[in-house]
C-alpha cells in the first residue's frame, strides 16, 4: 500500500470538523477507495480549546495557517477559512508555492484571486480542487472539468444560493412576507445574521464566475456580472407570477453571445412545469447546455456542514488516488496563462420578455402616461392587468405589465420615466421571464 496521505485543516468551523470527523469515521472505507490512508497530520483554528465535536488532538495545532502552509509535514493544504484575502489568501498561496495540493470550499477566493492561483498550482505540479466552493455538494465542477470532454457549452445557468431559494419557496408556499422567511432562515441556520452577501446576489455572482471560466475559457471576471437581489420580491410578486403560470427563483445565468459572453444574476419567472421550476428549499440545481450533450441538470443539497464535507473529501480523494508523476489536469480547465479575457457581451432583447409592476396613484391619465413610456420605448406588451388596492391603500392601484421581446435598456428606461412622471407610489418591480428552462 501506498504512503499514507497527510493533510491539514485550516478552519474548523462547521464544514472543517465535519471533515475532520468523515475522515476519522470513514477512514476504512477510504482506504479501501482511494489505496492508501488519509491522516489529519495538522490543524489550524483560532481556539484551540473549543470544543467542536471531533478530536484532532493527535494533529499538530498550528495557531497561524500560513505556518502549517508553509512547513507543516503535510502533503494537502485544505483551507476553510473562508474570505477572499488574509489567512485564506495567503495561506493557499504559502502551501501552492510549498509544493503542496490545496483543496478549497472558498468561492470568494477563487472569484478574486482563482486564476493567479490557479498560474501557481500549474507551475508547481500540484492540484488546487474546488468543488465544494460551486454548488455545495452537487459534483458540477468534476463534470464539467473532466466529464465534458469535446462538449462546447453554450450555457450554464442555475440555482446557486440556498438561502435565497428557501426564501423564495417558503413565501410561495405559506404566503408569509419575505422579512418573516429571512427571520426563519437565519434561526435555522440557512442565513448569516448579516444576510447581505447572499439575499443580494453576491454569493451567486462568485459561484457563477467560477462556472463560466470552465464553461467558455476565459479568465474569472466577478466584477462583470449584472447583479440583484431578492430582497425587494414581495407576495405581489409571488402570486402574480403565479397566476401567469411561473415560479420566481433567482437564477445566475452565463452564455455565449455573438458579442462575448452574458453573465447576470436576477430573480427570474420560470413556468411552473419546467424542471428548475421544482427545485425547492435550500436545493440548488445547474443546468448545462452543450452542442453534444444537449441539457444536463444537476441538482442536490448546495450548503451545509455535511454536503460541503462530501465535496471536501471527493476532492482529497481524488489526491489520495493519484500517484507521483501523474500529469494534473488546467484547474480551471485550461490552462490558466491560456484563459482568454473575458469580454462582455452587449445588450440583447430578452425572448422570454419582462414581468414590470407598477403601484400608481389612482387618478386619470396615469394609465395612458404609462402605454406611452413603453410606446417612446419601443416595448410591445402582451398582457395589462389592473388590480385596486383596498384599506389604507385605495388610492392605489397596482399595475402589472407582460412585454414581448425587450432589452433591458429600454424596461429601465421606459419604467425610469414612469418613475420621473411622479406616478409611482412605491418601488416599481422589474423581473426577466424565462419561458422555458
Amino acid at each position: 500500500m501506498a504512503e499514507a496521505l497527510r493533510v491539514g485543516i485550516a478552519g474548523l468551523g462547521t464544514v472543517g470538523a465535519s471533515v475532520a470527523r468523515v475522515l476519522r469515521d470513514k477512514a476504512a472505507e477510504l482506504t479501501r477507495q482511494c489505496g492508501r490512508d488519509i491522516v489529519v497530520s495538522a490543524v489550524s483554528a483560532r481556539d484551540p480549546k473549543r470544543d467542536r465535536g471531533v478530536d484532532v488532538s493527535a494533529a499538530k495545532w498550528f495557531d497561524d495557517p500560513v505556518k502549517m502552509a508553509q512547513i507543516a509535514d503535510i502533503d494537502v493544504f485544505i483551507e476553510l477559512i473562508g474570505g477572499d484575502e488574509g489567512p485564506a489568501r495567503l495561506s493557499v498561496k504559502a502551501a501552492l508555492e510549498a509544493g503542496r495540493h490545496v483543496v478549497t470550499a472558498n468561492k470568494a477566493l477563487l472569484a478574486k484571486h482563482g486564476v493567479a492561483l490557479a498560474e501557481i498550482a500549474e507551475k508547481k505540479g500540484v492540484l488546487l480542487n474546488y468543488e465544494a466552493a460551486v454548488a455545495g455538494g452537487i459534483p458540477v465542477i468534476k463534470t464539467m472539468r473532466e466529464a465534458m470532454a469535446g462538449n462546447s457549452v453554450n450555457r450554464v445557468f442555475g440555482i446557486l444560493n440556498g438561502t435565497c431559494n428557501y426564501i423564495l419557496t417558503r413565501m410561495e408556499a405559506e404566503g408569509i412576507s419575505f422579512d418573516a422567511c429571512l427571520k426563519d432562515a437565519q434561526r435555522l441556520g440557512y442565513a448569516e445574521a448579516d444576510p447581505t452577501f447572499d439575499i443580494e446576489g453576491h454569493d451567486t455572482a462568485h459561484k457563477l464566475s467560477i462556472l463560466t471560466s470552465l464553461a467558455f475559457g476565459t479568465k474569472i471576471a466577478a466584477n462583470d456580472i449584472y447583479m440583484e437581489g431578492i430582497s425587494n420580491i414581495t407576495q405581489a410578486d409571488i402570486r402574480a407570477a403565479g397566476d401567469l403560470g411561473y415560479r420566481i427563483k433567482l437564477l445566475g445565468v452565463a452564455q455565449r453571445t455573438e458579442s462575448g459572453i452574458e453573465q447576470r444574476v436576477h430573480p427570474t419567472m420560470v413556468p411552473t412545469a419546467s424542471v428548475i421550476a421544482q427545485v425547492h428549499g435550500v436545493t440548488n440545481a445547474v443546468a448545462i447546455e452543450t452542442d453534444i450533450l444537449g441539457e444536463l441538470l444537476l441538482s442536490g443539497p448546495g450548503a451545509g456542514g455535511n454536503a460541503t464535507a462530501s465535496a471536501v473529501i471527493g476532492d482529497i480523494a481524488d489526491i489520495a488516488k493519484s500517484r507521483p508523476g501523474f500529469q494534473h489536469g488546467p484547474v480551471f480547465g485550461l490552462p490558466a496563462k491560456e484563459l482568454r479575457p473575458y469580454k462582455k457581451a452587449q445588450m440583447r432583447s430578452h425572448a422570454g420578455g419582462y414581468f414590470i409592476r407598477l403601484t400608481v396613484h389612482d387618478r386619470i391619465g396615469v394609465f395612458a402616461a404609462i402605454a406611452k413610456r413603453m410606446a417612446d420605448n419601443d416595448i410591445s406588451l402582451e398582457s395589462i392587468v389592473q388590480h385596486a388596492v383596498s384599506g389604507e391603500a385605495a388610492a392605489q392601484k397596482t399595475v402589472i405589465l407582460v412585454s414581448h421581446e425587450t432589452t433591458e435598456a429600454a424596461v429601465r428606461k421606459a419604467v425610469d420615466g414612469i418613475t420621473k412622471d411622479g406616478h409611482l407610489t412605491d418601488k416599481p418591480q422589474v423581473i426577466r421571464i424565462e419561458r422555458a428552462g
